[in-house]
């Protein structure tokens, strides 16, 4: 079953409200909320590499009033335990009974600070539900819902004391962004409202969080041509091939981005997928898959300039495969 026009113009047109109401508290970084709403809307998660003070916090939170849903945020430290984030079971010795209790984990929209800070051990506690959303604790498995989604943030200064993340958990994210600082317009209107600590706060529900699993499902009826698909396969090969990286986009890396071109184009108020969308996410989506080799990174070869090569050596389909 397709998505029909009408639904295609609901989607787009909801789509920009959603937009519009969290830049009401992030001002002047559309392409970066648009790329979180992807994100959400296509069931993934966010990694946000940024210096401190950007707003990373700030998106979480708008993000999670604007689908009226709840937000944790997780300061990730060395000391952290994999029981802070998802929770832990206790004997209660009145009822004889042992009870689970619930960590920040369960919550809408997840803000993981810092999670390079943490041990391996903390950062694994993550695999499963970002992977499966659920978490499993004495054997028991225990949902958190829908939406659910991890923003994850790395600070790409004082990197002594850090963990790099491992590939396997790279992968999980969907997309990989930076909002950046603001342009000095934008900085001027946000010194003039100084006073104003909780921009967020002000962000109210624009839908409920039941019509974000509605969209989600319209995002995931939007036509594929073959030729899109192979496509992206083509990108993917070709990134295991080039003389630069050490490792390609995966398999679910290539699931990955057929399913955020799909809420991509949709948002767009399209039922269908455009090569344009493809080259549009390309970035976002390759960008912490490819792992440089050794003599590139020595060579000052950028993550983006392999991309650059990629879409130049695959050419993009001209026509459908019928």
């Amino acid at each position: 079953m397709s998505i029909t026009n009408e639904q295609a113009a609901w989607f787009a047109k909801t789509f920009d409200q959603l937009v519009a109401n969290v830049e009401l508290a992030i001002r002047g970084k559309t392409e970066v909320i648009r790329l979180a709403l992807t994100c959400m809307l296509s069931e993934g998660h966010l990694l946000l590499e940024d210096n401190p003070g950007t707003g990373k916090t700030v998106l979480a939170k708008a993000l999670a009033n604007t689908v009226q849903g709840s937000h944790s945020r997780i300061q990730f430290t060395p000391d952290l335990l994999p029981s802070d984030v998802i929770g832990v079971t206790v004997y209660d010795q009145h009822k004889q009974t042992f009870d689970f209790h619930k960590g920040p984990i369960f919550a809408t929209v997840v803000l993981a600070d810092e999670i390079n800070r943490a041990s391996p051990k903390t950062q694994s506690a993550l695999l499963e539900v970002m992977e499966e959303s659920r978490v499993t604790v004495d054997g028991v498995a225990h949902g958190v819902g829908r939406p659910f989604m991890v923003i994850a943030t790395q600070n790409p200064i004082e990197q002594a004391g850090t963990y790099r993340l491992p590939e396997a958990q790279l992968d999980r994210f969907l997309m990989k962004s930076s909002i950046g600082y603001p342009d000095h317009d934008v900085a001027i209107e946000l010194m003039s409202q100084a006073a104003n600590r909780d921009r967020a706060a002000q962000v109210g529900p624009v839908i409920a969080a039941h019509a974000v699993a509605q969209m989600s499902s319209f995002a995931n009826e939007v036509h594929v041509d073959r030729a899109i698909l192979a496509y992206v396969s083509e990108l993917a090969s070709e990134s295991r091939r080039h003389g630069h990286v050490k490792v390609g986009i995966s398999m679910r890396g290539c699931l990955a981005y057929i399913r955020a071109a799909k809420t991509w184009a949709v948002s767009q108020g399209r039922e269908y997928v455009l090569p344009d969308d493809i080259k549009d996410l390309a970035v976002p989506l390759m960008s912490h898959r490819l792992i440089l080799n050794a003599e590139a990174q020595f060579s000052g070869v950028t993550v983006e300039r392999v991309v650059d090569d990629l879409l130049a050596a695959v050419a993009a389909p001209a026509d459908r495969i019928r």
